[in-house]
Order: C-alpha cells, then structure tokens, then sequence
C-alpha cells in the first residue's frame, strides 16, 4: 500500500508539471493578406475633419503583432467628386486626413492601391439619433446580482435604420458590441442593454451607438456570430469578407469594411 501511494504521488506530480509546458502546433500559415481598417466616424458636435486608416497584413497566428503596410495611396472621393487624401505616419501603417468633410446621407469611395493592386468600396454615411438618457439597475442578469445598463434612443421615423453599440468599461481592454435595427420600434424611444457581473460602483462605461448601413449591420452580426460571442477581436472560426474589392484581381481580396458612421458618445459613472 506504501509503494502504491508513492506511485500515485508520482503520477499526479508528473502530470500537473505536464500542464504547466506550452505545446506550440505547428501551423500552416496563409500568404499574408491585407487588412484595410477604415471606419469613418463623424461624432456629434464636432466637426469631423480629423479621420484615420489604419492598413496591415495577416500574420501568423501565435504572433502578437499585425505587420503595418507602409507606402499605400489611401484617398476618399465624396458625392460631388472632392478628394480626401490620407498620408501616412511614416513606417506605422496609419494613414491620416485633416480636411474631411462628412455630410449626412451621402456616398463616400474609398481607394487604396498598395503594392500594383487597387482596392475599392462605397458606402453612405448614415445619421444617428442622440442619446436621450442611461439608466442603471443593480439586479440584473439571470441571478439578480450584475450591474444592468439600459441606454435610450428615439428612432426616426421616416427611415429604416440599423444601429451599432459599443461599450467600454473602465475594466476591460477589449470592447463589446452590439448590433441591432428598428424593425420593431420603428419611430419609438428604445433601449440597448449592457449586462455585467464586472461592472462595480466607481466604474465608468462609455457608450457608443453608430448609425450604419443595412450590408454593415449585416456584416457585423455575422462577425460576432463567428466570434462566439467574444467580440469582433475574438478569434473567428471562419473568413469572413467585408465590402472591399480588388479591382485588378478579384480573388486577391482585402479583409475589413470600409464603413462611414455618425456617432454619439457618452461616458457614464456607475453608481
């Protein structure tokens, strides 16, 4: 009985230090692709000149790190055939434009030709509502014992509108999101709801809801559907393909949407 005792020992010590190792799988890994991150975001009150594009490559998937993509041409062409240009942060990958003007519903093409390939999408910018008011309940959730956060919005009535939220507690480093549209509160006040068992009293949320387009609110259910449930930064089970074409060759395509929001922000303190 002794000696099996020390064989048991043994073999639990053997197998927790076994836990302990870092396999790394040998994958394969795809040619790199490029990324085009171009969200367009005009916040209320200001004037919205000031706009950002950031272009990368995939990568491995155990690095940390995406690969910037350096000297791109990266330009807007609005309605009436005025030209944004975005000039890059030398070597970071981060294209810049200090004069763009957004005017509500209308057509934005972006262009961004990078090593001899042309890549292009259309999009319109879609208005939002303001954010009427936020409201907190303390018993939340299935148990009764997070922290529920409802923010209030009037839809228009005139349209057929489609929503993006987004979340950033103090807490987290990654944000949520959520999508949804007025198919039954056309023209009705309504709420969006965040739900955390992590949200404490001192905490603040800021709360962002865009106004998108019908293929971006269809684009972005489906990311967070592929991402289960983690957020579109989450580890996706499958490609999926946003509104970029390559003009020179179709089946080199880009990842990302190039997307052209109004948006409202308010930073809310949990009581």
């Amino acid at each position: 009985m002794k000696n099996l005792k020390y064989i048991l020992f043994a073999f639990i010590t053997i197998a927790f230090s076994s836990c302990e190792d870092v396999v790394d799988i040998d994958l394969n890994t795809a040619p790199p692709r490029l990324v085009i991150d171009a969200s367009i975001v005009w916040q209320k009150g200001t004037v919205g000149n000031y706009q950002r594009i950031k272009l990368s490559t995939t990568t491995g998937y155990y690095e940390t790190t995406a690969p910037p993509v350096s000297g791109a041409t990266v330009f807007i062409t609005d309605s009436n055939n005025d030209v944004f240009t975005f000039i890059e942060n030398m070597g970071t990958g981060e294209y810049t434009c200090d004069n763009f003007l957004p005017v509500l519903d209308s057509d934005y093409v972006l262009t961004v030709v990078h090593d001899g390939q042309t890549y292009t999408a259309t999009e319109t910018l879609k208005p939002v509502p303001a954010i009427d008011y936020i409201e907190q309940n303390d018993e939340g959730g299935f148990t009764g014992d997070a922290i529920e956060i409802k923010t209030f919005i009037t839809d228009n009535a005139s349209t057929t509108d489609f929503y993006l939220w987004k979340y950033n507690p103090s807490y987290a480093v990654i944000p949520s999101f959520d999508a949804g549209n007025d198919d039954f509160i056309n023209g009705n006040q309504f709420f969006d709801l965040f739900i955390s068992e992590d949200l404490e009293s001192g905490q603040t949320l800021g709360i962002s809801v865009y106004g998108i387009s019908q293929t971006y609110y269809n684009y972005m259910n489906i990311l967070l559907s592929i991402s289960g449930g983690g957020g579109p930064f989450s580890t996706p089970t499958a490609t999926l393909r946003g509104n970029i074409v390559n003009q020179t060759n179709f089946d080199n395509y880009a990842l990302g949407y190039f997307n052209v929001s109004e948006m409202d922000y308010q930073v809310y303190q949990v009581q």
